[in-house]
């Protein structure tokens, strides 16, 4: 019995007199008091520990076990992946198959470590004094490191490979990794290096070249739900298939955090009972995958009393705003998918719902639509995130998606307009066109009924410039000198120089004063060289006509007005507010943006693009109601 400086009595032992009782009562019967087994939770539980209880990672547990059977085991090892697929319980394991001694205690290295030897126990437990595991994201100093390297020079107390395991490598500063580098490169034949990170591409390279690699991918939704379930099966748990599915795709990949969700999920649910899909919804605000393809038909079919009531339903679950948007996203994916690859709708990779409402969807909507409806709900999601009150916010953004599903895509517009019965009998009559200055001539421009608008930069359409030497115009002077590689000849003809006379062989020109002094000897003797002929470039003072950089962006400035105020494109701007004109381009346009046969006058006024003139009915148009109206 401890005395009264002793040390106290174990906590399952109760202490018992010397002697009978105070009142002569017989003594009491010791009592053992056994503690409760500290719970495990699942995901320490079921961690695997040798390569036959990992999933999902075939191709590195294949060649980890190549490399053990010839031999052929790296001194250095990068493991990296999403958190929770497996890195640091893959060091682990080869740090057993590397000290495994059997259960003889004569076994060398294997795949498949007995997990009874003393090695394998203690590794087990964390114990071992040869394997050791650092956390990289608190110790990353270079002192930290220096320990390391000091421990390497020593051989194992008891194993036969000192194993360090560092998590998060990534983490560690840049001193502490160039101090790493020389003992990485070239450790003692009894050290081996693991290391983990989720964070690649911050490790230095010249770290990484002396490991041997291997990325750890994110384990699908398929396995997910088979390992849970049989989880779930050696707990005694029901589990639906349904709420399976669900925790597998919450966990995004990663087989610790489903594990904590499943965890989760027992533990709300009553002892005998099953956990229900409900239940998994409930617990994680999400909305049943129901009331999302409810939701997204009614969003798609542009009934926003539908999806807003749908989502009060939601909402009134528990569900999270920014959870629905990208449950909403999900589904875009989905869908885009089985329309992309149709073979998908016959395969076990989607679940039921996905591979029948979904595979209906892809049928009805179109590639442009579901783009369209991508686009939205990924700013939307953003926009919820950043707003005071989510709800506000995506039902703002489902009301949007819900007043655009019904319009035509741009591309798809213009197409209704060029081929409806109605543009076929268009008027031949020219549209009203402003005045517009131009140098060199006008431009006329006809693009099917419709000016193209792009963002991209113009491109010099092919067959506007001479490819020979015939030289007609100033034009193809300027171009002659471009083929010929003179850059910045070239750029000082199109930017600094007006022309007063082209009579070949003479040219007259008026050169600005950023112009050099040899630009008139310059060119002269290009043209001579190229054409064979003696040239004369004069140089004059009169005005002549605009640089050809200018007449580009004359012309290209009418034809911009001229697109501006077409019945047409006027139609397009009001029935997609915030569209505007980037760029109107004329195929008749050499690469200055004019017209490839040039006007006669120098310096004048040239004619606005001429475009065709719309559908009957469009220039009455106010509404973009009335537009859609008329539009087939």
């Amino acid at each position: 019995m401890s005395g009264l400086f002793g040390d106290p009595p174990p906590e399952h032992e109760v202490p018992l007199p010397e002697g009978p009782g105070l009142f002569g009562d017989a003594l009491p019967v010791a009592v053992a008091i056994t503690p409760a087994p500290a719970y495990r939770v699942l995901a320490r539980k079921y961690r695997p520990t040798d390569f036959s209880d990992m999933i999902g990672q075939e191709a590195m547990v294949r060649t980890l076990r190549n490399a053990f059977s010839l031999g052929r085991v790296a001194h250095a090892f990068m493991l990296t992946g999403v958190r929770g697929v497996g890195k640091t319980t893959t060091a682990r394991i080869i740090a057993r198959c590397l000290n495994c001694i059997g259960v003889d205690g004569t076994g060398g290295p294997t795949t498949e470590p007995c997990g009874v030897c003393a090695n394998c126990t203690a590794i087990l437990a964390d114990r071992h004094p040869d394997v050791t595991e650092m956390d990289a994201a608190s110790n990353n100093g270079i002192d930290d490191v220096r320990e390391i390297i000091e421990a390497v020079r020593f051989r194992p107390m008891q194993a036969r490979t000192r194993v360090f395991i560092l998590d998060e490598v990534h983490m560690l500063s840049k001193p502490a990794f160039n101090a790493l580098l020389k003992t990485l490169e070239e450790p003692p034949a009894h050290v081996k290096f693991i290391f983990a990170t989720t964070e690649i591409r911050k490790v230095p390279v010249t770290v990484l070249s002396r490991c041997q690699r291997f990325d750890l991918r994110r384990i699908s939704v398929a396995e997910l739900s088979a390992h849970y379930g049989r989880i779930a099966a050696k707990e005694g748990v029901a589990v639906e298939d349904e709420a399976l599915a669900l925790i597998a795709r919450a966990a995004d990949g990663s087989a610790r955090d489903g594990l904590s969700l499943l965890d989760q999920a027992i533990a709300q649910t009553a002892e005998g009972e099953a956990i229900s899909a409900t239940a998994v919804i409930e617990m994680l605000g999400l909305a049943d995958r129901g009331t999302v393809f409810d939701l997204f038909e009614a969003v798609m079919g542009g009934k926003p009393a539908a999806a807003l009531a749908i989502t009060d339903n939601a909402h009134a679950r528990g569900a999270d705003f920014g959870e629905l948007l990208s449950d909403l996203l999900e589904l875009v994916h989905t869908i885009t998918r089985l329309k992309s690859v149709p073979a998908l709708r016959t395969g076990l990779e989607l679940p039921e719902a996905e591979r029948t409402r979904g595979a209906a969807l892809a049928d009805q909507l179109s590639m442009a639509s579901l783009g369209r409806a991508w686009q939205m709900l990924l700013k939307g999601t953003g926009e919820v995130e950043q707003a005071a009150d989510r709800r506000a916010a995506g039902e703002m953004v489902l009301i949007r998606l819900c007043h655009v599903a019904e319009l035509p895509p741009p591309g798809e517009l213009v197409r209704l307009l060029r081929e409806s019965p109605a543009a076929v009998a268009m008027s031949t009559a020219p549209a009203p066109a402003p005045s517009g200055g131009g140098g060199g001539g006008g431009s006329r421009a006809v693009a099917n009924g419709a000016p193209r608008m792009q963002a991209e930069p113009r491109l010099a359409p092919s067959g506007a410039l001479p490819s020979g030497p015939v030289l007609s115009t100033f034009r193809d002077v300027a171009a002659l000198v471009e083929q010929a590689r003179e850059a910045t000849l070239h750029a000082h003809l199109v930017h600094s120089v007006h022309l007063v006379r082209f009579a070949p062989p003479v040219i007259e020109l008026r050169p600005q004063p950023e112009a050099p002094r040899d630009l008139a000897a310059r060119l002269g003797a290009l043209l001579a060289e190229r054409t064979g002929t003696r040239w004369t470039i004069a140089l004059s003072s009169e005005s002549g006509e605009p640089t050809l950089a200018e007449q580009g962006e004359n012309a290209d400035q009418s034809r911009r007005i001229a697109a501006a105020v077409h019945p047409m494109v006027v139609a397009i701007l009001t029935a997609f507010p915030g569209a505007k004109i980037e760029a109107v381009t004329d195929s008749a346009t050499d690469r200055y943006g004019l017209p490839a046969t040039p006007d006669v006058s120098l310096g004048g006024e040239g004619e606005p693009p001429d475009f065709d003139l719309p559908p009957p009915g469009l220039d009455d148009i106010d509404e973009p109601a009335d537009f859609w109206e008329n539009t087939p």
